[in-house]
C-alpha cells in the first residue's frame, strides 16, 4: 500500500531539513530518504519501515504506530563505508548460498524421470538401457569381484602358508590374477560404458526436449531469443566457433576442463574441494548441455549464463559429485553413471532461468558475480585451434 500524501508529509517532517524523500520505481510503498550523508531504502510492511538499502545495516525502523509511519531521528543509520561493504558481502554470501541450495533441490528431482519416462517409449527404452549397463553389468561385475572372485582366490592362494617363498608367490600370482581381471574385463567395460553412455545421454536429452515440446510446459525457454542466438552463433567463443561447430569446440572445452579436475584433484591440502567443485561444475554443464543446445543457446550464450549463475549450477551438479566421498574411484563413477540419465531429465525440466531471477528478486535484485570457470579451458583450446589450418585462416 502506498504512502498517502499525510504520511509522507509526517515523514518528512520527522527528518532533519535536506533530506530528500524519493519513491523507488513504479511501487510506491518502496521510498528512499538521501543526503550527502544518508542513502537508506526502506519499504512499508505493516506498519513497519525496513532497511533494504545495501549502503546501510539491515534493520529493523520502528515508527509510531500502524496507520501513520513515522521514521524517528534516533532510529536513522549513517552511512559508513566498512560496513556497508561487509553487509554487501553478506548478501552475496547469502544470495550464492541460496542459489547452492536451488541447484541441489532441483538435481533431486528424481520425480520429473518417472514423467518423461512415462510419455515417451523411446525415453524409457535409453535411460533404462542405461541402467543396465552401468548398474547390473559394470556395478554387478565390481561386486561379484570383491564378494567371490577375490574371496575364491584367497582360499585356493591363502595369505598363510609353511613356506615363506610359497606365501610371496601365492601374494603375487592372487595380485596378477586380480590385474588380469581389471585389464581384460572392468577397464574395456568402462570404456565401453562410457562411450556408449554419451551417446544415450544425448538421445534421452533430445526425447526429453521433444516431451517438453509437446506438453508445452516450457513457454520460457533460457535465452528465448532466436534472433539473437543466430548473431551469437555466427561470432562464437573467441571468433573460433565458424568452421569448426559448437560442439567440437564444446567437446574440446569439456576435455581440457576434464584435466583440469585430474591436476586439482592431485594438489596438496585443497585438492579434494578444489576437485569437487569443478567436478560438479562439469557434470552440471554436460547435463545441460543438450537440453540448450536443443533449444538453440549458442556457445557463447552457455559459457556466459553457467559462469554468471556458477552458485546454483555447483548445486545441481553436487550430488553426481557426492558417491565419490564414499567410494573408490571405479564404483563411484558407476554409480554416477547409473544416476546420470535421472540427473540429465531432471535438467531437461528445470527452469533455471526462472528460479535464478525468482531468487534475485527475493534478495532485492542482488546479482551473483561472475566467475571465469572456463578461462583456462578456452585459453587452452583456443591454442589448440590455432593448430589447424581452419583456425589459423579465422584468426
Amino acid at each position: 500500500m502506498p504512502l498517502t500524501s499525510a504520511q509522507t508529509q509526517t515523514l518528512e517532517r520527522s527528518t532533519k531539513p535536506g533530506l530528500r524523500l524519493q519513491t523507488v520505481g513504479d511501487d510506491t510503498s518502496i521510498f528512499q530518504i538521501s543526503d550527502s550523508l544518508w542513502h537508506i531504502k526502506f519499504r512499508k510492511k505493516d506498519g513497519f519501515l525496513f532497511s533494504l538499502s545495501s549502503s546501510s545495516l539491515p534493520s529493523l525502523i520502528e515508527v509510531s504506530g500502524k496507520a501513520t509511519p513515522l521514521l524517528r531521528k534516533e532510529t536513522r543509520i549513517p552511512y559508513f563505508p566498512l560496513l556497508s561493504s561487509m553487509a554487501k558481502l553478506l548478501l552475496q554470501v547469502k544470495h550464492h548460498f541460496l542459489l547452492w541450495l536451488a541447484g541441489f533441490k532441483e538435481a533431486c528431482c528424481f520425480h520429473r524421470a518417472l514423467f518423461f519416462c512415462a510419455s515417451s517409449k523411446i525415453l524409457l527404452r535409453r535411460t533404462g538401457q542405461c541402467f543396465l549397463l552401468n548398474g547390473l553389468i559394470f556395478l554387478g561385475s565390481l561386486f561379484i569381484l570383491r564378494s567371490f572372485v577375490i574371496p575364491i582366490l584367497s582360499w585356493i592362494l591363502p595369505d598363510q602358508s609353511d613356506h615363506i617363498s610359497a606365501m610371496a608367490f601365492y601374494s603375487y600370482l592372487r595380485s596378477f590374477l586380480i590385474h588380469i581381471f581389471y585389464v581384460l574385463w572392468f577397464y574395456p567395460l568402462y570404456i565401453f560404458s562410457l562411450l556408449l553412455g554419451f551417446l544415450w545421454y544425448s538421445d534421452i536429452a533430445k526425447y526429453s526436449f521433444e516431451v517438453i515440446k509437446e506438453q508445452e510446459t516450457s513457454k520460457t525457454q533460457p535465452f528465448n531469443n532466436s534472433k539473437k542466438n543466430e548473431a551469437e552463433k555466427s561470432e562464437g567463443v573467441d571468433g573460433l566457433a565458424i568452421g569448426i561447430g559448437e560442439q567440437v569446440y564444446s567437446g574440446l572445452l569439456l576435455t581440457i576442463f576434464f584435466f583440469e579436475v585430474f591436476i586439482a584433484d592431485s594438489l596438496p591440502f585443497i585438492g579434494k574441494a578444489t576437485s569437487f567443485f569443478l567436478l560438479s561444475w562439469m557434470n552440471a554443464y554436460y547435463c545441460f548441455e543438450s537440453k540448450w543446445n536443443y533449444s538453440g543457446v549458442s556457445l557463447n550464450s552457455r559459457l556466459d549464463f553457467f559462469e554468471s549463475n556458477w552458485a546454483f549450477f555447483a548445486g545441481f551438479g553436487s550430488p553426481s559429485v557426492i558417491p565419490g566421498l564414499f567410494f573408490s574411484r571405479l564404483i563411484s563413477n558407476g554409480i554416477i553413471g547409473f544416476l546420470y540419465p535421472l540427473f540429465v531429465l531432471t535438467a531437461a525440466g528445470t527452469q533455471e532461468k526462472d528460479i535464478i531471477d525468482s531468487l534475485s528478486r527475493l534478495n532485492d535484485g542482488v546479482q551473483g558475480r561472475k566467475i571465469p570457470i572456463f578461462y583456462f579451458s578456452q585459453r587452452i583450446s583456443t591454442m589448440v585451434l590455432h593448430l589447424f589450418p581452419s583456425g589459423q585462416k579465422e584468426n
